[in-house]
């Protein structure tokens, strides 16, 4: 959610402020007949036409909005906050209480997913899943992710798939330790486990790698940036203004055309590989790749209502590749900072794996069953490390309360999950890693319990945790497994360990992440 830039800010306070200043001193003179009053949460005190908006950018960094908002809800006291950014109505939720309101009361009120004006003029109607309005549609293709896509029985089928990677992995990392250079063991942590992430995903969806993958993925990261931005087209949306000068809408449709021209480049690579296998052998290679799978869907949908459109399908192919491979990635470079940061945990961690796999040279998904300790620390990091801090907004279907204070129609509901799951109210020392928290504790991210919502929760929560969860658990399990590792030159103590945010639909680590490897036990090599 960038902020727009200090130049367009002033612009707005030269040319537009006036004039909309006198349509607000208008509005206030109007009478307001017999609307009942309502009571609106508290929140940070407004100036006309901005509102709320120079309470953020006084922040230190106004473009981390998880800890702005965060730190305007403590110094409000309001664990449901009312805030306005120019012409945008919002309530912010930010506690654990108020956001079991929201899901178990008035979950199909909040189905329905908001998008900026920027993104709204970006794609049309090529919705998958991630933005599809509340409805039929919605519901038609959840349906397809949690039973054809994302099931538990899908999920598994894709285990040699995460295996292979996984293996791959631990040998890129070790051949890295033998490479030369003058930093020769110093390595690029965040680019390997993004790899790994990638192709892990891209195999589950179309059966093999992607050969345009590292384009794909830098596209699909600067699309992912600009999606979480808000622009001052996004806050002033009735301003011609602001629409004429502002690019952001044009840049953001290139990104879009780019991605789909990608998983178009995708498709015909799946159709390719297909052609090329012989017809006996073709059931058996195909049968569980996701986009063969959609493929076959949309070319027998008899669905008159809600039809399975090739733009359809092709969200919906971005959706998952965007959502599993970005959010999952960013998780597994949290923990390996967290996990450097404390040094005890790191140690533990590193004694339970070696002790319940002994001397293998290659691990297993049937090896992580007994991995206790590994599943703590995992919860531990999407605790402190939410996949998504703050979910994508919605808009109120009808009027409701939430603590007992009133949310007017069409206004905007924000769930701060990174503020949520550091409740102090139900965390003790919310802001340390500590993954012994959750020892004999039943609290889970599945979404029942609402101080640890990772992925969210009620209708609109994520449908990919399993597979999500099963790449985190294997790739951490290789990478602690096989190596021991050491802070980079310079860095003298763990708590110099870099652990700035750079804000997106994930916050991830704001640079990337470069430890030292030092080989314990040796992976197989390649056949």
């Amino acid at each position: 959610m960038e902020l727009f830039p200090w130049c367009l800010y002033m612009l707005l306070l030269v040319i537009v402020l006036p004039a909309l200043v006198l349509i607000e001193l208008h509005s206030s003179r109007t009478p307001r007949g017999s609307v009942p009053a309502i009571r609106l949460p508290p929140g940070p005190w407004r100036l006309p036409v901005i509102g709320s908006l120079h309470h953020l950018l006084a922040m230190k960094d106004p473009r981390l909005v998880h800890r702005a908002l965060a730190v305007l809800a403590r110094r409000w006291d309001a664990p449901v906050m009312y805030i306005r950014l120019g012409e945008l109505h919002a309530v912010v939720v930010s506690s654990a209480d108020a956001a079991r309101e929201v899901i178990k009361e008035h979950d199909t009120n909040f189905a329905t997913r908001t998008m900026t004006a920027t993104v709204k003029a970006t794609i049309g109607d090529k919705l998958g899943l991630v933005l599809s309005p509340h409805g039929a549609m919605w519901r038609r293709l959840r349906r397809i992710c949690t039973t054809e896509l994302l099931s538990a029985r899908r999920v598994r089928s894709f285990r040699s798939i995460r295996e292979d990677e996984a293996a791959h992995l631990a040998r890129a990392v070790a051949v890295s330790i033998d490479a030369p250079g003058e930093h020769r063991r110093l390595i690029n942590v965040t680019e390997l486990v993004s790899r790994f992430v990638s192709d892990t995903v891209l195999r589950a969806i179309m059966g093999e790698r992607f050969r345009w993958r590292d384009e794909f993925m830098a596209t699909l990261a600067k699309a992912m940036t600009r999606g979480a931005e808000f622009s001052a087209e996004d806050l002033f949306p009735s301003s011609r203004l602001l629409r004429a000068i502002n690019a952001t809408v044009r840049n953001s449709k290139a990104l879009n055309a780019k991605l789909f021209e990608l998983v178009d480049r995708a498709i015909d690579q799946r159709r390719e590989r297909k052609a090329g296998v012989a017809a006996e052998d073709a059931a058996i290679t195909d049968a569980g790749d996701l986009l063969d799978v959609l493929l076959r869907l949309q070319e027998h949908d008899d669905d008159v209502e809600c039809p399975l459109t090739v733009p359809t399908m092709k969200a919906v192919i971005l959706d998952m590749f965007g959502t599993g491979s970005s959010t999952t990635s960013t998780t597994i470079q949290w923990a390996m900072l967290e996990l450097m940061k404390c040094p005890r945990a790191m140690r533990k961690v590193q004694l339970e794996i070696r002790q319940v796999l002994g001397c293998k040279s290659r691990i297993t998904e049937e090896d992580l069953m007994n991995l206790k300790y590994l599943k703590l620390v995992i919860k531990e990091t999407l605790r402190l490390h939410p996949a998504t801090c703050v979910l994508f907004p919605k808009a109120s279907q009808e009027s409701c309360k939430i603590l007992g204070y009133d949310v007017p129609k069409g206004m905007l509901m924000v769930m701060n999950v990174w503020a949520i799951n550091r409740d102090p109210k139900y965390w003790e020392n919310a802001e340390v890693f500590r993954p012994e928290r959750f020892e004999g504790n039943a609290v889970d991210f599945r979404g029942a319990d609402f101080q640890f919502l990772p992925f969210g929760g009620g209708r609109r929560m994520c449908p990919g945790i399993m597979l999500a969860h099963a790449n985190i658990e294997l790739a951490l399990a290789t990478l602690l497994y096989h190596f021991d590792w050491q802070l980079p030159p310079g860095v003298v103590t763990h708590d110099m360990v870099d652990m700035d945010e750079k804000f997106g639909v994930d916050v991830r680590p704001k640079r990337d992440v470069y430890l030292c490897p030092v080989l314990a036990l040796p992976p197989e090599t390649e056949s």
